[in-house]
Parts: C-alpha cells; structure tokens; sequence
C-alpha cells in the first residue's frame, strides 16, 4: 500500500509507516533533505533557518520577523517582488513565517520548476537587497501588521502571542516577539545587514525538498546554486532555558475590544525527545484534543461553560518543529456569568484525575490513535509541505531528519505509570500561570441609563 509516496507496511500485530530520507551535507555546511514522493506532479522547495524570534537582538523585538519579510524584497538576479511572481506565473504558492527558532520559506510549485526554485533561493541567501529603501519599506509593513494582528484587534495575540510574556522568566523566551513598534522603528540597516550575514548563512540552514522529483537531479542542482555560497559563523546561542516554576503565576489584562471573557492556563513541557515529553504528546490528547477529551467532555458538555476548548503544545506550529522550552497551553472563551474560578476548578478536578492515577491501557491506546492520526494529519497538510516542515525541523535541531520514521516507536514506549508521573511533575498547580482577559467595564453613563 502506497500513502503520499511514503512505503505502509503491515506485518503480524504492527504498523510501520516510512518517510523516505536522504540526508546529506555541503561542505559550506548546508543540510540538505531530500523525500520523493511521485504521487502527483509538484514538488516542495523549503529552506529553514535556524534563527526565529526566540534569540533575537535584546533591544530589537520584532528583529526576526522584520527580517523574514526583508527576504521578499529582492536579491542580486531578481527585482523587489518577482521572487513572488516567478512562483506565482508558474502556478505555484508560497509563503514565509517566523517562529520560535527558525525563519522558513518555501515553495510548491509544478515540478518542471524544481531548477528555478533552487536557483532563486540561492539567489537570495547569498544576494538579498538589503538597502536603506527596502528597510524603510518593511518597517512600515510589519508595523502596520502589528497594528492590524494585535493591537487594534479583539484578543489580539492571545494566548500565543500574551502567554509567553507572561509564564517564562526568561527573556529570551518572554519577549514581544512580535516586535514593539518603538524597536521595529529603530533597527539600522547596518544591524540588518549584519544579521542576513550571521544567520542567512548555508551552516544555519537547512534545504528541504519533497515530491516528484529525481534524487539524482536534485543534488546536481543543489550542487550547482549553493555549493558556491560561503559559510559564516553565527554568534554563540544564548542561555534560553528556563527555570523550574514552583509557584502559580497569574495575570489579567483588560481587552477594551473584547465582547467576551477569555481565560488560558499553560504549564512549561518537558524537554524534547525525553520520556516525559512523549507522555505530554499523549496527555495532550487524552485531556484537551478533541471532543472526546476529558476537558471538552467536563467544561462543553457537562458544565456548558464554553462552546469550545482550544490549545496544545506550541501554538505556532506543532509539538515536533521547537528547540528549546515550550509550554502546553489549554485556552477558551465563555460568558460572563461564568467566573475564572469555576473554569479552574473544573479543570483541575480533571486534571487531578490523571495524576492520582494511571489511566487505563484502553483510554492510553486511543491516545494513541489520535496522535497517529495528527501526525499523518501534519505529515499530509499543505500537500505534503507537512512533511519538509518535520524533515526541516528534525535536520536543524537534531542533525536526524529520519527521526520522522522514529516517532511513533517513542510514542509507543510510553505507559500509563510514565503519563502519571509526567503529569504528577508538569500539571502541577506551581508548574502553572492562569491568564485572564476582561472585558472593558461598563462607564458609570452606562448603567446609569439602564
């Protein structure tokens, strides 16, 4: 049986799904991941760098995601903007984002185009425009996004954007990522410059490419775009860990755009790859994914205190593409006859179920479905760019991008007694910050004329 290219094998009680990999390097240090996948004719170009909001310059918010948008603005070959339209006339997508450590960009066009993608992506790591005009340019853009994403907007960054500030002591992980608009405003074209040569560099990146595509080709064209580009050396990583939490936080904000009261809580995950953070992916899905979940089943439909039950493990991406701390968040939105303190309540009488006692194989099974399901799920999403996502990630953090083909192995190792000590560890009320937003109150006018 073939799934999106990948080889499904059935043997006596098991199941092993396989993601083809190769995985190489150039000796500019460029990783290179190739997965063919021949089912239709298009073909996923990505290339991840490893810089993200999470290690930004201190005294430049924002600087990431600035910079992320400076990519779009021309390079040596290619004029401001035709990056875009060279995609885009050849009936291709594409997009650009900025996460908690890497910047990606990626392109799924016809695979007749494999050649031209290389190329303008090499063109742009070694060539970018990056002058006083394009600067100015984008630095009203991402202002403006500011603008138009969070602050003149309902729940604007909650809780992705609030909660980190908020649970991490950490700088490096409790900033405005976003950018404060004072910092946007401020960056200097020499700070961008200098950061295009620290971090667009082929030793911080990796380049992914997935689809209809022949291995041989490829690593002539990679060869040929990228093997030229010089190295660099990124600066030292700064400390990004954080310390353990042993004591509720919690805070309010006032949302004076809000219709509705809104309530998060978030408790600080395990580190990658270790048992407990297998556990967290399964508790993740026993308690909050889905409608049978045992927090949708307590707070929708017995309680009716909120029409839904949102969150996860990292809310701008998934639990597989971070490095480095993270936090399990559970968010909703309820009426105002309904108080925080019953919603925490109900919550945790949850929660201490599962951490009294281990749960029944049978409830750790279905868990386990579910969490099989989403990763094929994110595997699949975006006609497969789901796929060079996890095989981008994986090479970058983890120098093993075949670590894909490993997953559902850890996630199996995992017992009921393990999920109870995880979550007798990371769901503990210290290990936990509480997030209100209210609503503007009504002026004395208001209720005077009521």
């Amino acid at each position: 049986m073939v799934l999106l290219g990948s080889v499904l094998l059935f043997g006596q009680n098991s199941e092993t799904f396989n993601v083809p990999v190769e995985y190489y390097k150039l000796p500019n240090g460029l990783r290179v991941v190739l997965s063919s996948d021949h089912t239709a004719p298009t073909v996923i170009v990505a290339v991840y760098y490893h810089i993200g909001f999470r290690i930004e310059p201190k005294d430049r918010t924002g600087f990431a995601h600035l910079f992320e948008h400076m990519m779009f603005q021309g390079s040596d070959n290619l004029g401001k903007m035709e990056f875009i339209k060279l995609v885009q006339q050849n009936g291709g997508v594409l997009n650009g984002s900025t996460r908690f450590d890497f910047t990606n960009y990626f392109e799924i066009v016809p695979s007749n185009k494999l050649e031209a993608m290389l190329w303008a992506e090499a063109d742009r790591m070694h060539g970018l425009a990056v002058n006083q005009g394009n600067l100015t340019n984008q630095q009203g853009v991402v202002g403006n996004e500011v603008k138009v994403n969070v602050l003149n907007r309902p729940y604007g960054g909650f809780p992705w954007l609030d909660m980190p500030q908020y649970a991490n002591t950490n700088w490096y992980n409790a900033h405005n990522f976003y950018g404060d608009l004072h910092d946007i405003e401020a960056a200097k074209l020499e700070e961008v410059q200098a950061f295009h040569k620290s971090y667009y560099a082929p030793d911080n990146a990796a380049l992914t490419i997935v689809g209809d595509f022949d291995p041989a080709q490829a690593k002539q064209f990679v060869e040929k775009y990228f093997a030229g580009i010089p190295a660099s050396h990124r600066p030292p990583l700064p400390d990004i860990n954080e310390a353990r939490q042993t004591e509720e936080k919690k805070a309010s904000k006032v949302d004076t755009q809000a219709k509705r009261p809104a309530i998060a809580f978030a408790y600080h995950m395990p580190d990658r790859n270790t048992p407990e953070y297998f556990a967290m992916g399964l508790l993740d899905q026993i308690l909050l994914e889905g409608d049978d979940s045992l927090l949708h089943e307590e707070l929708v439909k017995k309680r009716g205190y909120t029409a839904e039950v949102d969150g996860g493990i990292n809310l701008l991406g998934n639990m597989y593409d971070y490095d480095g701390p993270m936090l399990w968040i559970v968010n909703m939105f309820h009426d105002q006859n309904v108080t925080p303190d019953q919603i925490m309540q109900a919550s945790d009488a949850v929660i201490e179920q599962v951490r009294n006692k281990p749960l029944d194989q049978a409830t750790v099974d279905r868990a386990l479905v579910k969490l099989r399901s989403s990763l094929y799920a994110d595997m699949e999403g975006l006609f497969g760019f789901g796929r060079a996502d996890l095989l981008a990630s994986f090479a970058l953090f983890d120098d093993d991008p075949a670590r894909i083909n490993k997953l559902e192995a850890q996630f199996k190792k995992i017992t009921p007694e393990m999920i109870q000590k995880t979550a007798q560890e990371y769901l503990r009320p210290t290990n936990r910050t509480v997030l209100t937003v209210t609503t503007k109150p009504a002026s004395a006018d208001a209720k005077q004329g009521q």
